[in-house]
């Protein structure tokens, strides 16, 4: 598995939980959890396939996060897009949270999954899924449109890959520690013909993390 900065910040209680495809020394999928000047940019990303050239092109669409200076979620598509010509392409999930005032800018191409579980559960939506926009980074981009939206103090945020199944959404609520959560639901909705990838994210805003 590749990954990209994995920071531990105070605005954010993050796990991380991977497997690679029985067989290959190599897993296509990869993570990123970074500082950015607004707040913190995280998300999955997907290589197509699995082996040594998917792995490829999730090195090289972390190495394009790492080196793009802008916190907005299309830029950062819209470079690894350029940046993945000639390879597999992948498809991948972005999240831009901004912890000044509270909002997030997501966006997703391709089958990966983005879920934001709110600990209020008096919200009128006290669940919301990112957009997948049909796609391969790399070779043919969908118009991109970030969906934009609020977040609060423990509200959870999970991101899979395609190894993991859909299933997972059933009955998630925010309170589990993200270390937990994401073990936990790569355990029970792995696939066993792909790698698998879950990172899931508490956010704790300007408080902190919680004891």
């Amino acid at each position: 598995m590749t990954s990209l900065g994995l920071e531990r910040s105070p605005y954010l209680d993050w796990g991380l939980a991977s497997v690679t495809l029985a067989g290959q020394s190599e897993s296509g999928d990869a993570c990123v959890v970074k500082a950015i000047e607004t707040g913190l940019l995280l998300g999955v990303v997907d290589g197509l396939g699995h082996g040594a050239e998917a792995a490829v092109a999730a090195q090289r669409a972390v190495a394009s996060l790492a080196h793009c200076e802008s916190d907005s979620v299309i830029v950062q598509l819209r470079q690894c897009h350029v940046a993945l010509r000639g390879t597999r392409g992948v498809v991948m999930c972005l999240a831009a949270l901004n912890v000044k005032d509270n909002t997030m800018a997501w966006i997703a191409v391709g089958n990966v999954e983005g879920v934001l579980a709110r600990a209020d559960l008096r919200s009128s939506r006290p669940m919301e899924a990112v957009v997948q926009r049909n796609g391969v980074v790399g070779e043919r981009l969908p118009t991109l449109h970030a969906s934009m939206t609020s977040i609060a103090r423990g509200d959870l945020l999970v991101f899979t890959t395609d190894g993991i199944r859909r299933e997972f959404r059933r009955g998630l609520t925010a309170g589990p520690r993200p270390q937990e959560l994401a073990d936990r639901i790569l355990a029970e909705h792995q696939k066993e013909t792909d790698d698998a990838l879950v990172l899931a994210a508490e956010y704790r805003g300007a408080g902190g993390r919680r004891a």
